[in-house]
């Protein structure tokens, strides 16, 4: 095999990018450079535009013809339950993970909590078991499409290729429309991958100039640099609680899945490593989906898996946020001075085993599950909420790289499961960096 050129390897150049956002950002805050933060603004955006728009037609023709391949609706209801079982026994670990470093770890015991606080929160409630039931019927597909509603168009696509199995001579011509259409997606979102580099160095910029805004070093800053020092402290405190917890579950439950399921560990990281960045650097799960599915194809998951698995995990797989909701409530709780018993705190945990499923269909989802489930308990939701929007979008970063790695180890089980996993690629299924820009 020839050697690729060093400086051809996308992983390279979204370090680059990732690093001179960082360095531009913080140089160019937004109150000081306004234009220059429009700039990056755009970037991030545009970046970010781009892959919503290859999502739902990549997705609806990639499960079409994976499902009509087979010919066998059975394996997709079997299939299916697989995944929702897999899906339930994860989340649940990943919950109490979220319990125990928040008692163990207390971040929010010296915490600022103003009562008084009112976040713009949307007005959508967290939604209930027949809700998302209900949700996740397709009613209007084209709706749905335009909205980027990701749940329902699996189920339209789906039940679409099951009913194509079924119609014989008649269906080829659909069939071929569909195999041509995820064969030109393809083309496509390689096209769009290429300008990662430049989506994250503006996802990177965008944020933290945004941080960098009035922070430069004036006399009163100076003077009161030890509550401000202590206050950093305490936040850091949070953000460190999250990623602590975020490497246990990663270390404690997705290593040994991946050993259990004999899946090389390091090979599976290295696969997936693009678009897990992507997402850090983005975070947006959004983001990172056209590639995480190449890579995954790439790593010997079958196209009709990948395709099916992934999309299903962004609504009940979100093992990062899922963790994250937990500790953010138990750390309102703490801020607030209100000791929950142990039973208040399982209860907690079946309430939000309920809630956490409907967060890819709640706007600005993981806050408005987190006030809702406080004020059912008694807490202060929207001042605790208020409270964690000071440092959410650091901690978005690392939740979102986990709910990727998460969904794409789920891809991975369920395709060995299945027995199916390396069966649909001629090539080493590990030599990714092949395919890489």
């Amino acid at each position: 095999m020839q050697a690729r050129c060093w400086y051809r390897s996308s992983t390279l150049w979204i370090f680059v990018g990732l690093f001179l956002g960082i360095l531009l950002g913080g140089f160019l805050p937004q109150d000081s450079y306004p234009t220059w933060y429009k700039v990056f603004y755009f970037c991030s955006k545009a970046f970010i535009g781009l892959i919503k728009g290859l999502i739902v037609p990549l997705l609806v023709s990639t499960i079409v013809v994976g499902i009509a391949q087979t010919g066998d609706a059975r394996s997709v209801g079997r299939m299916g339950v697989k995944s929702l079982l897999y899906f339930e026994i994860v989340t649940t670990i990943a919950l109490f993970i979220g319990l125990l470093i928040a008692n163990t770890v207390r971040p929010g015991v010296s915490l600022p909590l103003d009562l008084g606080a009112h976040p713009a929160l949307s007005a959508a409630k967290p939604m209930s078991g027949w809700d998302i039931a209900l949700h996740a019927l397709p009613t209007n597909v084209v709706k749905h499409a335009a909205e980027g509603d990701v749940l329902p168009l699996v189920v339209f696509a789906t039940l679409f290729g099951v009913a194509l199995t079924r119609v014989g001579e008649v269906g080829k011509p659909v069939l071929s429309f569909f195999q041509g259409a995820a064969h030109t997606m393809f083309r496509y979102t390689d096209f769009v991958m290429r300008l990662t580099p430049i989506g994250v160095f503006g996802a990177m910029a965008y944020n933290v100039s945004h941080m960098a805004a009035g922070q430069a070093v004036g006399t009163n800053l100076v003077k009161g640099w030890p509550a401000v020092s202590h206050l950093l402290l305490q936040y850091a405190r949070l953000v460190g609680s999250l990623y602590l917890a975020l490497f246990a579950l990663v270390l404690f439950v997705f290593v040994p899945v991946m050993v259990i399921t004999k899946t090389p560990v390091f090979r599976f990281l290295k696969a997936i490593h693009d678009p897990v960045l992507t997402a850090f650097s983005t975070a947006s799960s959004e983001a990172a989906l056209p590639k995480l599915l190449d890579r995954l194809v790439a790593f010997g998951v079958p196209n009709r898996v990948a395709g099916f698995v992934v999309p299903t995990g962004y609504s009940f797989n979100l093992d990062g946020s899922t963790l994250y909701l937990v500790l953010a409530s138990l750390t309102i709780a703490q801020a607030a001075h209100i000791e929950l018993s142990l039973s208040q705190q399982i209860a907690m945990i079946l309430t939000l085993m309920l809630t956490s499923k409907g967060i890819a269909g709640v706007p600005r989802a993981t806050l408005v599950i987190i006030a809702a489930t406080c004020d059912g308990f008694g807490l202060p939701g929207e001042a605790g909420v208020a409270m964690l929007l000071a440092v959410d979008e650091v901690m978005d970063m690392a939740r979102t790289s986990v709910n990727v790695i998460g969904n794409g180890l789920a891809a991975v089980v369920i395709a060995k499961w299945e027995g199916v996993f390396g069966t649909e690629r001629a090539v080493d299924p590990y030599d990714v960096e092949a395919r890489a820009l």
